[in-house]
């Protein structure tokens, strides 16, 4: 496009240049006087530069200069051709979908020579002066004819290349002014830029035009010569024979203007020597690669190509880290980042000791199931630590489509590979050590496909080693890859995919257990966060239990994470303001101060001295809890049994098996069997708001009523825990290692427990158990023998059956 200047030419140079000016550098495009320059603007000074004229400051005059390499990316004087064109902005054009998307239509002016750069920050600066313009006489004969031979060469020129548009033609013969005519020309003609900068460079419109004229002769005879090779290599084709002809004619047409592969195919050549992949996949690169040189660099076809081709070279086939598989070594990682989790440890040093004897093996698919914050997630890291092997992490959490899994069809605009590819080239190896994170939170059964059934080959070590991705559409072997899911709830996952992997549970940890962590990794990261790791803070034994008992409610260390960095971030106030620490050493008594009130508590153990209230232990999400279990009678004809404290079914069931066991053995109770005639039963487990469920309770609550109906004292300090049939036949129950440590807590001295509980008793590290006596049991009279004492309690209640009554 071009200006309206033909009315008065003299627009164009009439420019004052007053001291520097702002320099604008472009790639491929070389500015002439009179056009309108279309300009996509991405580099960050182009950017500063576009936005200072935006903002209408200062004089609106810049020099346009055409690169020498458009490779640079920050050009000096050096890079710049010498001559140029000064230019105004005309207008913007946003244009969504495209990088960069910012385009901007500049008007050029007259010429110009760059003298000097001042400045390249925030946008080039320099010293420029007007080019002389050479313009010849209006009578001047050799020039016209000149102009009437360019006008017909271009025309010419124009018709036989059929990408420039018929209606150029039109404006030649229109453009009246021959000075305004050959800058059109030289502006619209495809030429390369060295021919363009040649004859910008020209001061005399003469020579400019004689110049112009030998350029579009040179390239008509380039045209001629390229149809000459499409007539040779011309026959009536098939379908099957076209690709043939296709790239025979583009082997023909380097081969005549003697070029060689682009600087990308070049560059996967030579990452494609390097791999080592196999037969199959380097017949796919290169029959891929092949079809590069069919299609046009400006194509879209061809960015979707080597998008695909570079994905391929990236991958690592069959490239693996070393494994360390020093068992001591890995050892001391695992136990130096993570305390306890002995389970979890275990089964992957047994991995590594396998995989040491073997020296091959395929990879475990491990699934680790807890609670939120027990240390899931970091301890995969641990693991690629302790193997030293690349660590890569995917959040399944909320993902609801397929191709997040298994790619795009390359058909598709805007394909790519799957997220487990992608991650397997992020990591640079094919072993590396796979989180899938929040596998329960996968959607699953919608528009989009199902997910979590798109894992299932990916987590079948006897399909994975041949996973099969949409986009890449061949095989990849991921049987080298340790997955490790993580999940917070079972119920959720699929049975097929739950199936192909080992699920390893890892429970809340126990206060003990929570107190060692804070001391070994909680308090020295948040000293670090809070800037007092100069400092020497400690917290005593004592603060540390109450913090987890009082301000914390969980199963794993996220809150007791915050509630420490909350009382260092108190600390470090005071220290700001004041210069000095307020306590160096944190006991409970300060906790109040750095923390405020106790949000929490838990229940200690109250004594003997009502008839029918019964320490029990049950097991919840934040660890174990001791829970009173209360049985109180009232005299009422029609005889009922109440229950209250927000119960579920199972311990609602429980409470009936428990009553009609006792109606059962009044014998051996010594009680007489009317008092459930005319006495109602009211069986409460506090908190009322607390929901409670689980058959755990059944010993303690039929030893509970059975102390309210005989009036007597249970034995001091005693706690329980067990299932109960109609049989009266005592059954285990689990969570025993959270309740004993409840219990110890609580100041219970004695538990009575399921006999076939004893092996989870000697599971437990002898600190966690010591001061506690366990009396195992099969039965509920059992039970009773020991728990119920022959002592009456204070006030007993008279179920002396009166005559009427009997009547």
């Amino acid at each position: 496009m071009i200006a309206d200047f033909d009315g008065d030419i003299s627009k164009l140079f009439d420019v004052e240049i007053k001291g520097s000016l702002p320099i604008l550098a472009t790639r491929n495009l070389v500015p002439f006087p009179g056009a309108m320059l279309p300009v996509s603007i991405g580099r960050p000074a182009s950017v500063a530069l576009l936005d200072k004229l935006q903002s209408g400051q200062g004089d609106q005059i810049i020099a346009m200069f055409c690169q020498k390499d458009a490779d640079v990316e920050n050009p000096s004087q050096k890079d710049l051709y010498e001559y140029g064109v000064l230019c105004r902005l005309v207008k913007t054009l946003k244009l969504p979908g495209m990088t960069p998307n910012v385009t901007a239509i500049f008007q050029g002016l007259g010429r110009c020579r760059l003298t000097r750069i001042m400045r390249h920050n925030p946008y080039i600066t320099g010293v420029v002066e007007h080019a002389v313009e050479a313009i010849p006489q209006k009578d001047d004969e050799e020039f016209k004819n000149i102009i009437a031979s360019l006008r017909q060469a271009a025309k010419n020129y124009i018709r036989k290349r059929e990408e420039m548009p018929d209606d150029m033609t039109l404006s030649i013969d229109n453009m009246e002014n021959e000075v305004v005519l050959i800058d059109y020309i030289a502006a619209m003609m495809p030429f390369s830029v060295e021919d363009k900068v040649e004859l910008l460079r020209m001061d005399d419109f003469a020579q400019r035009a004689i110049g112009l004229l030998k350029a579009i002769d040179k390239y008509t005879q380039l045209l001629d010569l390229q149809q000459s090779i499409q007539e040779k290599t011309h026959a009536d084709l098939d379908d099957q024979q076209r690709e043939y002809f296709l790239r025979q004619q583009m082997k023909n047409i380097r081969e005549e203007l003697g070029t060689s592969d682009t600087p990308e195919k070049q560059e996967l050549k030579e990452k494609a020597a390097t791999k080592k992949w196999s037969d199959s996949v380097k017949a796919t690169f290169e029959k891929e690669l092949r079809k590069l040189d069919t299609y046009n660099p400006q194509s879209p076809e061809y960015s979707t190509q080597l998008i695909y081709l570079q994905t391929l070279v990236n991958l690592p086939w069959n490239e693996f880290t070393k494994d360390d598989l020093d068992l001591i070594r890995a050892r001391k990682v695992l136990d130096k980042e993570h305390y306890g989790m002995e389970k979890v440890k275990e089964r992957i040093l047994e991995y590594m000791a396998v995989l040491k004897l073997r020296g091959d093996l395929k990879s475990p698919i491990i699934c680790l199931y807890g609670p939120p914050g027990v240390g899931k997630t970091s301890l995969g890291k641990s693991i690629a630590k302790a193997m030293r092997r690349k660590y890569v992490r995917m959040s399944l959490g909320g993902l609801h489509d397929e191709s997040e899994i298994r790619g795009h069809r390359r058909t598709y605009i805007g394909a790519m590979p799957g997220r487990i590819i992608s991650d397997i080239k992020k990591a640079g190896t094919s072993n590396p050590v796979f989180i899938l994170d929040e596998i329960d939170k996968i959607a699953q059964n919608n528009y989009n496909g199902d997910p979590s059934s798109a894992l299932l080959e990916v987590l079948d070590p006897e399909q994975n080693n041949a996973f099969h991705d949409n986009y890449l559409d061949i095989d990849y072997d991921l049987s080298k890859v340790l997955f490790i899911a993580t999940a917070n709830d079972l119920s959720t996952i699929p049975a097929p995919l739950l199936d192909r992997m080992e699920i390893i549970e890892l429970s809340g940890y126990i206060t003990e257990e929570k107190q060692e962590i804070t001391k070994r990794h909680l308090i020295p990261r948040e000293l670090e966060a809070t800037g007092l790791n100069k400092t020497k803070i400690t917290f005593t034994d004592e603060a540390l239990e109450r913090i987890i008992e009082r301000y914390t409610r969980e199963s794993g260390v996220r809150q007791l994470e915050k509630q420490i960095n909350k009382a260092l971030r108190k600390m470090a106030l005071k220290k700001a303001t004041t210069g000095k620490l307020p306590y160096s050493k944190v006991s409970v008594d300060e906790l109040g101060d750095l923390l405020g009130k106790e949000p929490f508590y838990r229940d200690i153990y109250q004594g003997n001295s009502y008839a029918g209230v019964v320490t029990g232990l049950a097991w919840t999400s934040v660890g174990g809890e001791i829970l009173f279990i209360e049985t109180s009678l009232s005299k009422g004809k029609a005889a009922k049994l109440t229950l209250t404290g927000n119960l579920g079914d199972v311990m609602k069931e429980s409470a009936v098996i428990a009553l009609e066991y006792v109606k059962a053995h009044t014998d051996i109770l010594g009680i007489d069997y009317r008092i459930f005639e005319n006495w109602n039963i009211h069986i409460h487990v506090p908190e009322g708001a607390t929901p409670k469920d689980g058959p755990s309770a059944g010993i303690t609550i039929a030893t509970s009523i059975a102390s309210a109906v005989t009036q007597r004292k249970i034995r001091k300090n005693v706690a329980m825990t067990g299932e109960i049939t109609l049989r009266g036949k005592v059954l285990p129950v689990g969570g025993i290692k959270e309740k004993i440590l409840a219990a110890k807590r609580a100041g219970i001295t004695d538990i009575v427990i399921c006999k076939d509980n004893r092996k989870d008793i000697e599971e437990i590290p002898e600190m966690y158990i010591q001061g506690v006596e366990f009396h195992y049991v099969e039965n509920v009279k059992d039970v009773w023998d020991f728990a119920l004492t022959d002592e009456i309690v204070e006030s007993p209640i008279d179920f002396t059956i009166k005559e009427e009554e009997k009547k």
